[in-house]
């Protein structure tokens, strides 16, 4: 496809122009300019660079290298000692400008230096990516020098920010979909973006999407469901009541138990069985337990299933909360010991694709119907998950009511005619649970603790997203205790996460690369200058690790606000 080799310096070109702006429609505008000529004389694989990757969306694999190894790199390419990069970064705090800094300021340029490639860029990166192993670290550090040496300071600040994962150009999934509406099908934003969002829930690969798009029409409506490739998938809206809940799905609807456990998409192809999380992670190997489960209890060659996998205590048959079972996501070894401490029960709520046929556009009560014909019901091993049928309201606060007897989180209210799409879909359905202020947040910093916790992290500041960012909304420092007592994450485990993350340091505190996700409860929310958001939680406690999201996941900063503005209402009611 390509005709001329493109130049490293369009892309970079790309980003900054998508940094000189916050709006939306600018930002497709200038994706779509890109896209154009992307097909001209370009690579379709190259697309995954504007979202600051190599590889699909689907694929577990990160560039992600630490900001140490970045500051060597830099260190190595310009001559410049690791403890004056440091200096620099204490000041400046963004690596990827320190890179700029020192490659604008490189004491003779050589005569000879080659323009960079984006095929090289890209293909250097994919080897930072694959390099494993002893002498891993120095291989890492030649590819990302050979770059540096021929880079500009912009070149060099974007190859930087692309390898740490932080490319900061503010590409969300939606406006690059939209940017491959206006580039290929213009004029026909309505129908097309409708059908190229599609596409892309059904590759989850950009460039899958792109090529297709440039063919057409009719191109981009073949793009199916791929059996054993990971996938996004449908995600509930909150409500506060039944009546809420009634009226955003429509009645009658179904109503189904919210587990407390992990989401699972069970895929199977012929005798091979993955199972992919929420985040796209495949935890196969995890649970041999529920591969066996499925195999033996699942009729069908080909499907793939969405569910709730929950733990269980083995004596007393209860269920466990989350963070019991989240020990087993994480865990790499002694597998079998956990699966005997934490069995666990499958609990089946949609079926997505079975035997050939794709079922993602077939309302729910009939995926529903074929769910229930192909499983079989094996107590504590797998079940459909709970569910009625019902448009009476005091019916359905009744089984709301049974349901959290039962120890369930809450509930799912599900439209009978929607069809399966991937993301928050208004109408399709939502989720009611018993009022608790909580949200998901990431970690960015944290502090260390003293006395008998000296040495370890203890005090953790935590934040939301705000566009291609994050804010910090407080400091949590209660919780983890709790749950160590429960058997589940430990400060010790929670610093073993969190020490390969670390930036930078001052003091007792570090700031650390947004990764590790957490469930945090609190009593309200407080207008704040002590954090960027402007916002502070209260009395925060964290609840649970959660290694089965991932930072798209997490609280939005909106949410922040549309919680301060209800408690403002919720005031000058009572007032």
């Amino acid at each position: 496809m390509s005709k001329r080799e493109m130049l490293y310096s369009e892309i970079v070109d790309v980003y900054e122009k998508l940094n000189s702006t916050t709006k939306r429609l600018e930002k497709e505008t200038i994706l779509s300019d890109f896209l154009k000529k992307l097909k001209e004389k370009g690579d379709s694989k190259w697309i995954y660079l504007l979202k600051g990757r190599v590889t699909p969306d689907y694929d577990e694999k990160i560039l992600g290298i630490s900001s140490k190894l970045a500051i060597k790199a830099i260190a190595t390419s310009f001559g410049i000692s690791e403890d004056e990069i440091m200096k620099r970064y204490r000041k400046v705090g963004d690596i990827g400008a320190l890179a700029e800094e020192f490659a604008n300021s490189k004491k003779q340029q050589s005569l000879f230096s080659k323009k960079l490639g984006a095929e090289k860029v890209f293909l250097n990166l994919r080897k930072v990516m694959d390099v494993g192993g002893k002498g891993s670290v120095r291989g890492k550090i030649d590819l990302v020098s050979e770059l540096l040496g021929n880079a500009s300071g912009k070149e060099a600040k974007y190859i930087i920010r692309t390898l740490i994962g932080q490319l900061r150009v503010g590409v969300a999934d939606g406006t690059l979909r939209d940017a491959i509406t206006d580039a290929f099908f213009p004029g026909e934003k309505g129908e097309m973006s409708k059908k190229v969002e599609l596409a892309y829930d059904m590759a989850n690969d950009f460039a899958v999407v792109f090529d297709s798009a440039i063919k057409g029409k009719k191109a981009l409506g073949k793009i199916n469901i791929v059996v054993g490739r990971p996938m996004n998938v449908m995600l509930p809206v909150k409500v506060t009541d039944i009546k809420e809940a009634f009226r955003i799905c429509g009645t009658p609807c179904a109503i189904e138990h919210k587990y407390d456990g992990f989401r699972v998409l069970i895929n199977k192809k012929g005798k091979d069985i993955s199972l992919f999380t929420r985040r796209l992670d495949n935890v196969t190997k995890q649970f041999p337990d529920v591969v066996k489960i499925i195999r033996e209890n699942v009729k069908g060659n080909e499907f793939i299933l969405d569910s709730e996998v929950v733990g269980y205590e083995p004596k007393t048959k209860k269920q466990k909360p989350f963070e019991a079972i989240s020990q087993r996501i994480k865990r790499k070894y002694d597998i079998e010991k956990l699966e005997k401490e934490i069995p666990v029960e499958v609990n089946a709520f949609d079926v997505l694709y079975y035997d050939g046929k794709n079922l993602m556009n077939e309302p729910f009560r009939e995926r529903r119907k074929i769910l229930e014909k192909i499983i079989k019901t094996i107590k504590l091993k797998i079940r459909v998950s709970e569910q009625i049928v019902t448009e009476d309201e005091k019916e359905a606060e009744e089984f709301y009511e049974k349901a959290i007897k039962l120890g369930e989180e809450g509930i799912m209210i599900k439209n009978l005619e929607a069809p399966y799409r991937q993301g928050r879909r208004v109408g399709f359905m939502v989720k009611l649970k018993p009022v608790v202020n909580d949200m998901d947040l990431v970690i960015t910093g944290a502090e260390y603790g003293s006395g008998k916790r000296g040495g370890l992290l203890t005090s953790y500041i935590v934040a939301c997203k705000s566009g291609d960012s994050y804010q910090e909304v407080g400091k949590v420092s209660s919780g983890l205790k709790e749950l160590e007592q429960e058997g589940g994450t430990t400060y010790e485990e929670m610093t073993k996460l969190l020490k390969p993350l670390i930036e930078n340091e001052k003091g007792k505190v570090v700031r650390v690369k947004p990764k590790i996700v957490v469930a945090v409860t609190y009593q309200n929310i407080q207008k704040s200058p002590s954090y960027d958001s402007g916002f502070a939680l209260r009395f925060p406690r964290i609840t649970a690790y959660r290694p089965d999201k991932a930072l798209k996941d997490i609280a939005d900063l909106s949410e922040f606000t549309k919680e301060w503005n209800r408690m403002l209402k919720d005031e000058s009611h009572t007032g």
